[in-house]
C-alpha cells in the first residue's frame, strides 16, 4: 500500500512499541525456529564460561559477543527465510539463493564462534 506511513510514535511511545516488537519477534523464533532454540541453550551452557572463567576482559567479550552474534544472524536468516516463504511455495532460483545465503552466514558466525574460543581457550 504506496502512500501510507505507518505512525510509530516518538520518543518512550516508539521505544516501548519497538521493544513489544522485538519481544514478539525472539517469542516467534523461539516457538517456530528449531536453530534458535537450539544456539539459545548452547549460549546459555557456554555463557558462564567466560563469564565466571579466569579470562582477560576482552576475552570475554569476544567470546561472549560471538555467542550473541550467532543468534543475532540466526535472527536474520530466519527473516530471511520467512519473507521467502511469503512470497510464495513455487521454487525460484533466486528463492533459494536467499535461503542458501542466509545458512551460509550462520555457518560462517558458527565458525568465528569456533575459532574465538579455541584462540582462547588453546591460547
Amino acid at each position: 500500500m504506496a502512500g501510507i506511513d505507518k505512525w510509530n510514535g516518538t520518543g518512550l511511545v516508539r521505544l516501548n512499541k519497538a521493544l513489544f516488537c522485538s519481544l514478539k519477534g525472539l517469542s516467534a523464533a523461539w516457538v517456530h525456529e528449531s536453530a534458535f532454540r537450539q544456539e539459545l541453550v548452547v549460549l546459555a551452557l557456554l555463557m558462564p564460561i567466560p563469564i565466571f572463567g579466569n579470562f582477560l576482559p576482552m576475552e570475554k567479550v569476544m567470546m561472549g559477543a560471538s555467542l550473541i552474534l550467532l543468534l543475532v544472524v540466526e535472527l536474520i536468516n530466519s527473516a530471511i527465510e520467512a519473507v521467502v516463504d511469503r512470497v510464495g511455495t513455487q521454487w525460484h532460483t533466486l528463492s533459494g539463493r536467499a535461503k542458501d545465503l542466509g545458512s551460509a552466514s550462520v555457518f560462517m558466525t558458527f565458525l568465528l564462534v569456533v575459532w574465538v574460543w579455541l584462540n582462547v581457550l588453546l591460547k
